[in-house]
């Protein structure tokens, strides 16, 4: 499972998309279908910017992580490892 998500993407996930989805689920009631899936796409989002790491980036073949660093030696360094 290599990391696919950027600092960016995983920002907007935990702090836009998830708590959006939560408090559209309780307006809509929990316990209805429609509560029920947005509480799973909350659920989703939060876990996948945990890890960093988005199957679906994957399936599509597209990353947000940013490749120009490396860790050479004690540092952060440009280029190749």
């Amino acid at each position: 499972m290599t990391p696919n998500m950027g600092i960016l993407d995983r920002g907007l996930r935990v702090f836009v998309v998830a708590p959006v989805a939560i408090v559209v689920a309780l307006l809509l009631g929990a316990g209805t279908v429609a509560g029920v899936i947005l509480f799973v796409v909350a659920g989703i989002m939060l876990a996948t910017a945990v890890t960093a790491f988005c199957p679906t980036y994957t399936v599509v073949g597209i990353s947000t992580r940013p490749r120009g660093l490396h860790r050479v030696g004690h540092g952060l360094r440009h280029g190749h490892a």
